[in-house]
Parts: C-alpha cells; structure tokens; sequence
C-alpha cells in the first residue's frame, strides 16, 4: 500500500508525493527543478494500465508544447518549449516500466536552446491525448498525456473470457458450428446453446429458469448476475488521506479486489472491476464501463473524510434528481465529482451516448431500485460498523448516474477519524466490509431479481 508525504518546497509550496508499485515519482531540489527561463519542472509521474497509461508533467507555470505523431516504428514526440534540460526531465527515461501495456521506451533530450524532446516508443498502434489542467488542490500546473491504445480493451470480451478462465476445457460444452460467429450481444444474452449435454458454469447458467441456490439469503435468479464495483479514485487522484498517510484509493481497491473475490465464488454472481490497479479513471468512463458490460448493479467503493476527525460510522448513498438530502450529502457529492478535476479529465473529449441516456425516464425506476439495494447493504454494514446516518442518503453523484442500473455508493467509514483509519487497514476488517455488502446484495436480489436487460442496456 502507498506511503503518502509531503515535502516543503521553497518554504511555501507543499508537493504531494508517492511511493507506490504503480506510480514512480520523481522530485528534485528548487534550484534543479527550475529552467533558465524561469518554468520549473516539479515532478514527473507515469500511471501505467491496460486502459491507458498516462504520463504527467507538473510543472511551476504553463508550458508552450506542440507534438506529432511518427510511424514506424509508432512514436509520440513532444517538445517543451521555454525550459532547459534538468534531472527531473531526465528521470523520465527510468519512469517507464518493461511490462508497461502501451509504452516501450521515453527519452529526454535537449532539442535546441530552450525546448526540450520527449520521445515516447510506443508499443502499437496508440490514440494519444495530450492537454493541459490548471493547479488544484496540492498540484501545481501539468502537462498530460495519455496514451490509449487503438484498439483498447473491450470490458464485455474479458468479462466473458476472464469467468471462462475458471472452467475446464473438457467441461465446456462442443460450440456448434452453426453458431461460432453469432454476434457477442447474444453471447452475452446467454442464449441457450442446442444439443449441448453439459453446459459451462460461465454462461450456460444464466439460461436456467430455476434458482440456482436455495441456501438461505441466496439470491433466486434465472441468471447469470453481473456487478460492477468501482474503487473509488486511483492514479492522480488520492481521495481522502488519513491522519497515518493512508489513501483512500488504496483502501477503496484493496476492499474492492476482496469483494470482487467473494462474488465470483457465488454460483450466480461475477464481478468486474472499473480499475483494478493505481490509475485514475474519469467518472463518466467508469459509468460507461458498467453500461458496456450490462452490468445489474453497480457499487463504489470509498472512505468518507470530514474536517472533524471525530467523525464516523459508514453510509450508503443513491443519485437524487432534486436536490440532497442532507448538506453532508451535498458537501460529499460535490467533493466526489470534483475527483475529474484532481485526478484530469481531457474536457474536449464528450461521450454523446451517455449525455443522452442521462435523461432517460427509466432513471426513476433505476433510483427506486437503488435505495431498495442501498437500504439493505446499509442494514449490513450496520452489523460490522456504527451507521453514520441511519437511512440511505440521496445526493447528485455524478458516478452513479447511469440510467438503467442500480447504482449504490459505500463509505465504508471515516479514513479522517484515526481509530477507523487503522480498521481500514485491516485485512480482516476489509474482509467483514466485503462480506457485509455481499450480505447485502443477496439479500436485495431475494426479493428484487433482476430481470432481462432492456434495449437500452445496448444503446452503446
């Protein structure tokens, strides 16, 4: 888990630092770290991930950069303008790790006086995006690029492919041939497969009309239940911090990745991660992911802050079409969606699909659902932890608006309150937090199971 510090810059300034497997960072002394002209490079980061990896320059005021993109082999090139070579540019070279998914080698050099090179060696074919973000928070101004690549990772082919994984290929069923090119939407509408004897544990499931478990607090489907778990922040984003140095992100993946676990172990149930490592991930995106994969529910995972560090208990909140319930829920929703501005959001790039469904009237049906699932999760975290408020809470979270999935957000305590700063860092606790929305989510499905998805489930 990340160590967070801070160290005083020039006697005023306070940059954030890490240490963490997922994120190198690179800071030097204020007289290295400032160019002849005046611009100084405070640090560099580089946040590595199948979705992307991005590389961040902050920097002591706005840089003038142009770039291009060259071919064979695949490379970005980006000049600074303004600056002077330093260590920190220099750093960069040993930033990038030989297992990055998108980048196989970054270079530094002097171009010609006053502009600086970097050359990033891609490994295939890549869609960069490049943009700028004003300061915010501990961070100064930062340069961004983001490296996805051309062809990204489709959520619903891994999904598919990561529960097959788990069965043995002599318990697979033979594919027929009259289906072996039948579209992935029916795939995933899991329609039954003919003349097969046994079926595969992954998808044949879902087509089964009968419970696929009578133990008690099991939920009773007909098939196959997809949720979406999404740790909250990641990357340049580090939530809320302890008292002791502890991020919220890490906490927030760490309960995320032992729930997901517990999940696949259910007969009827599998789990898709929005991020399941160190890297930032717009709210907007983590919406889609969910979307794309025709997920049933969706559940983000945080750990709550408050100036006061007395405050406690955990919480469960739903999207609110008029207003917040509380102004602690107002205060909290605000402080969530504030998360693309610290962890940056290229706002050029606009999702029409999402902008559209947002409207769509089934999101009154869709928040009733939700205060169904958060009210039952809630009654669950009230076994393990003090409830900070005793009923779900309704705010404008931007993360759980999508329009046709029941969407909870979880905080599972108070990483500001010290006593619940050291529980969260428990592997045990983290498991009772898991096992108490699992709780939950059974008991929502016994009486609320779900039914065949919608078209607009498939709109994108």
């Amino acid at each position: 888990m990340s160590k967070y510090t801070r160290q005083p810059l020039a006697g005023r300034r306070r940059l954030i630092t890490f240490a963490g497997a997922s994120l190198l960072l690179s800071v030097s002394s204020l007289s290295s770290a400032i160019g002849n002209r005046g611009t100084g490079v405070l640090a560099v980061r580089v946040w590595p991930a199948a979705d992307y990896t991005r590389v961040t320059i902050e920097h002591g005021a706005p840089l003038k950069y142009s770039h291009l993109t060259v071919k064979n082999p695949e490379r970005l090139v980006v000049d600074l303008e303004g600056i002077e070579l330093n260590n920190v540019l220099e750093s960069l070279a040993g930033k990038v790790a030989p297992d990055d998914p998108n980048i196989k080698l970054l270079r530094a050099g002097r171009y010609k006086p006053g502009v600086v090179r970097l050359v990033l060696e891609l490994k295939g074919e890549a869609r960069p995006q490049i943009f700028e973000l004003p300061p915010i928070g501990n961070y100064g101004h930062r340069l961004v690029l983001d490296i996805y690549p051309a062809a990204p990772p489709d959520p619903l082919l891994a999904l598919l492919d990561g529960k097959d994984a788990g069965v043995a290929a002599e318990t697979r069923p033979p594919k027929p041939e009259s289906r072996q090119d039948a579209p992935l939407e029916n795939k995933l509408e899991n329609k039954p497969e003919p003349k097969a004897e046994k079926k595969s544990a992954s998808v044949a499931e879902v087509t089964e009309h009968k419970p696929v478990s009578k133990r008690q607090g099991r939920a009773v489907v007909d098939h196959l239940v997809t949720i979406t778990l999404d740790p909250g922040h990641g990357g340049e984003d580090p939530g809320a911090i302890g008292s002791g140095g502890s991020l919220e992100k890490n906490v927030t993946l760490a309960v995320a990745k032992r729930l997901r676990a517990k999940i696949e172990a259910e007969p009827n149930m599998r789990a898709v991660l929005t991020r399941d490592s160190d890297f930032f991930v717009p709210l907007q995106m983590r919406v889609q992911k969910a979307r794309r994969i025709q997920s049933d529910l969706f559940v983000s995972i945080h750990a709550d802050a408050f100036i006061r560090p007395d405050a406690n208990g955990s919480s469960v909140f739903v999207l609110s079409q008029s207003g917040a319930t509380s102004s602690a829920a107002r205060y909290l929703a605000q402080k969530e969606n504030a998360a693309d501005l610290i962890g940056g959001v290229n706002i050029d790039v606009k999702d029409p699909v999402l902008a559209r469904t947002l409207l769509d009237l089934s999101q009154t049906a869709t928040i009733n659902d939700s205060l169904k699932l958060g009210k039952a999760v809630l009654g669950e975290l009230g076994g393990i932890n003090r409830l900070h408020k005793a009923h779900v809470e309704q705010a404008g979270f931007a993360v759980l608006k999508a329009p046709d999935i029941p969407s909870i957000l979880v905080e599972t305590a108070f990483i500001s309150n010290p006593e619940e700063e050291k529980r969260l860092n428990d592997d045990a606790y983290q498991d009772k937090i898991a096992d108490a929305i699992l709780s939950g989510i059974r008991k929502y499905f016994a009486k609320n199971p779900p039914l065949a998805k919608s078209s607009l489930a498939r709109l994108d």
